[in-house]
């Protein structure tokens, strides 16, 4: 069952005010420095599946100090923290503590939706920080994890253009779950997004977005140029027939960029273009091409308003093909957040751990 007056309608966006965090809220801020030579051991398939989760993190810790903000073009992105919500350098925020909810759901490339569900209840139940809005309302109208379904789709009833981003940018871990099986990868996706986003584009966004982090881990050259646009285009078979002409739309649209214009980019549409214009108009380049990873994720900040948000899915596709070994030392070193309010500090070994654990530890 769930409350139906609880539920809050909120028009597209996941917005974050202010006045809705719990004043005895507990943020952790300790970084957790990892070994830096942990960062050279990781090569092939293992590098581009830790590089998903990582490339998230990466980038939701990156864009945490920047958002609701414009960076200038000149301006320095840096793990500085900050932000709305008093980040330590290198923590990343809700984004992430939500992607760890879903791979602490996962087992051996199996996936438990109704524990996923649960770890979402636990996550809001601590008070976080940062909830997005749309995410608000139905975790705060469910009384116990089997509500989640019908709170999301009670939403998308009282509020028919409902689709924020908060589903997309926890999206990274479901692809690591099924690798190999992309009929599973896009029936995962939907019903990991359906807990809280039950809108046909936020569904699609994140089935597109999983298909793409799938096939850039097992099927990319890494001695070959990877076509992003086409990766996504490839998952279109994936999305109802109804919908394909309007994503195929879509994906034309960040492709022609540029970047700049898909702000503000708090709804799932255009939280997904201006990840994919941030990575799609960055140029690889020559003499270091893992560059483009840190290169790009800078530039999806750039972009502003959702800056953790959008970088964070940036990421997860960035990581799914760069892998691992391409996120920078200053950043490896510090990236670190928690697993919900009180809980311990979560480090990129432990984040390494539960994403093998995921996925059965598969290796190149």
């Amino acid at each position: 069952m769930y409350d139906q007056r609880k539920l809050i309608v909120d028009w597209h966006e996941e917005a974050r005010p202010d006045a809705d965090i719990e004043e005895d809220a507990v943020i952790v801020s300790v970084a957790c420095h990892a070994d830096p030579t942990t960062r050279e051991q990781h090569t092939g398939l293992s590098d581009r599946i830790l590089g998903s989760m990582l490339g998230s993190a990466a980038g939701d810790a990156l864009g945490a100090g920047y958002e609701f903000t414009h960076p200038g073009p000149e301006a320095s992105i840096y793990m500085k923290g900050g932000g709305g919500f008093g980040w330590a350098p290198g923590e990343w925020t809700d984004d992430t503590q939500m992607a760890v909810a879903v791979l602490d759901a996962a087992s051996g490339g199996d996936l438990d939706v109704e524990a996923v569900a649960a770890n979402f209840l636990a996550w809001f139940e601590s008070g976080p920080a940062d909830v997005g809005r749309q995410t608000r309302s139905v975790l705060g109208a469910a009384f116990e994890p089997g509500d989640l379904a019908a709170c999301a789709a009670a939403y998308l009833d009282a509020d028919p253009g409902g689709a924020g981003n908060g589903a997309l940018m926890r999206n990274t871990p479901v692809a690591l779950t099924a690798l190999g099986d992309r009929d599973l990868v896009a029936e995962r996706a939907a019903a990991v997004a359906s807990l809280t986003h039950a809108h046909r584009d936020s569904v699609a966004a994140c089935v597109l977005w999983s298909l793409a982090i799938e096939e850039a881990i097992t099927a990319s050259d890494p001695d070959e140029p990877f076509d992003w646009e086409a990766a996504l285009r490839r998952g279109l078979d994936h999305v109802a027939e109804d919908r394909r002409e309007h994503w195929t739309k879509i994906i034309d649209k960040a492709v022609e960029g540029p970047p700049g214009r898909f702000t503000p980019n708090g709804w799932v549409v255009t939280a997904f273009q201006a990840a994919l214009a941030a990575i799609v108009h960055t140029p690889v380049p020559e003499d270091d091409p893992k560059r483009h990873l840190s290169n790009s994720l800078i530039a999806a900040i750039r972009i502003g308003d959702d800056t953790d948000t959008v970088a964070a899915i940036a990421g997860g596709l960035l990581g799914a093909r760069w892998g691992a070994s391409a996120v920078p030392d200053e950043w490896w070193q510090v990236i670190h957040g928690s697993r919900r309010t009180g809980t311990s500090t979560v480090g990129v070994a432990e984040l390494e751990g539960l994403v093998m654990g995921a996925t059965g530890g598969q290796e190149a």
